[in-house]
């Protein structure tokens, strides 16, 4: 194998491990990956395709950590009111993220998708992450099933806020069920099952719209990066359930706002040639 193909395993690798560490931690996998790519020199045409590739790789590990939730969902959808609710709240939380995502995905990605922004929204959602845990946190809701229509509506507003890059999808959902009463098991589970159909949705579009870049010789990168992000992305999921009943997420609040310092210092005095 030539020097460059194992290079681009290699780029894969890290890109897949970053994609699968940070996609359900609050610290933005966007943002992560936008540095990331920076970084490795993969942030052209064919490394944001690789990017969109490599999610399916963290939805399929929580789809296998809870595999037996969502196929007790689909089995009971024709008549299980329970099953119903859930899905219907799946729905109602995602059209926000999906409305808005179309509307303003190009210009938010024309202007935004850089390392200022991507620092100043780390440190940012660290502060508010501080803010939330500091406050009085009154749980009404204990578990996912428990949500009503007007919450999971709230949630998926709450989502929103990560069209903007380094805010984090997960990290939005999680600290916005904090402030509307959701204990931190629910809220984290609840940004899990919904990052399914937001993921899949965000990533069968964006392959349909750069299908013109999709080349068989990718093959290999793609297998890697996505294996990458699969085994990541479960052991992720699986140490964040585990660390939040015990402790609060102030630990990822100051990472983003350490991290975040770092970028934007390394930027202002060209330390780091970041792109933007």
């Amino acid at each position: 194998m030539r020097r460059v193909d194992l290079l681009i395993l290699l780029k894969a690798l890290i890109l897949g491990i970053v994609e699968g560490v940070t996609e359900f931690l609050p610290v933005s996998s966007t943002g992560h990956l936008i540095l990331a790519g920076d970084l490795l020199d993969f942030n052209d045409e064919r490394g944001k395709l690789f990017e969109i590739v490599i999610q399916s790789g963290a939805i399929l590990a929580v789809c296998w950590e809870y595999r037996m939730k969502l196929v007790e969902v689909l089995l009971g959808l024709p008549q299980q009111p329970a099953a119903q609710r859930f899905a219907l709240n799946l729905a109602v939380a995602f059209m926000p993220l999906a409305l808005l995502g179309l509307l303003f995905g190009k210009v938010i990605k024309a202007y935004l998708f850089n390392a200022p922004t991507v620092a100043a929204t780390f440190i940012l959602g660290g502060v508010v992450i501080l803010w939330a845990e500091r406050r009085e946190h009154r749980v009404r809701i204990e578990s996912v099933d428990e949500l009503s229509l007007l919450d999971a509506l709230k949630l998926g507003l709450a989502q929103t806020l990560a069209l903007i890059p380094g805010t984090s999808r997960s990290g939005a959902t999680i600290i916005g069920g904090l402030f509307f009463g959701l204990s931190r098991r629910a809220a984290t589970e609840f940004s899990f099952f919904l990052a399914i159909p937001t993921l899949i949705a965000a990533t069968l579009y964006q392959l349909y719209k750069e299908r013109a870049l999709l080349a068989f010789d990718d093959l290999g990168m793609w297998v890697v990066g996505f294996l990458a992000a699969f085994i990541s992305a479960f052991w992720a999921v699986r140490g964040l359930l585990r660390y939040i009943s015990t402790h609060d997420f102030s630990v990822f609040a100051w990472y983003r706002i350490g991290f975040g310092f770092v970028v934007l210092v390394t930027w202002k005095y060209d330390l780091i040639a970041w792109a933007a």
